[in-house]
């Protein structure tokens, strides 16, 4: 599993094994990463900070919700 965890293409998560019937849309939990992650996240990639979720008993509850397009250029006066 890869994806934008500092810069784009770090590996999130190696050797480990998914569902031969994973579909897009579908939950991947990935822990807090730190200082690149909600605590000190910025736009510097220009991707929006994913939600932050609790799950429990196979049941989802967002707690913070994904930042959008629309909040990175909420600030911009282009």
């Amino acid at each position: 599993m890869a994806g934008r965890y500092c810069e784009a293409g770090d590996i999130l998560a190696a050797d480990i094994r998914l569902p031969a019937d994973l579909r897009v849309g579908e939950l991947l939990a990935v822990p807090c990463t730190g200082a690149y992650h909600h605590s000190l996240a910025s736009a510097y990639h220009g991707v929006g900070r994913p939600p932050i979720v609790a799950v429990r008993d196979g049941r989802m509850r967002e707690l913070v919700r994904r930042e959008t397009v629309e909040d990175l250029l909420l600030r911009d006066r282009g």
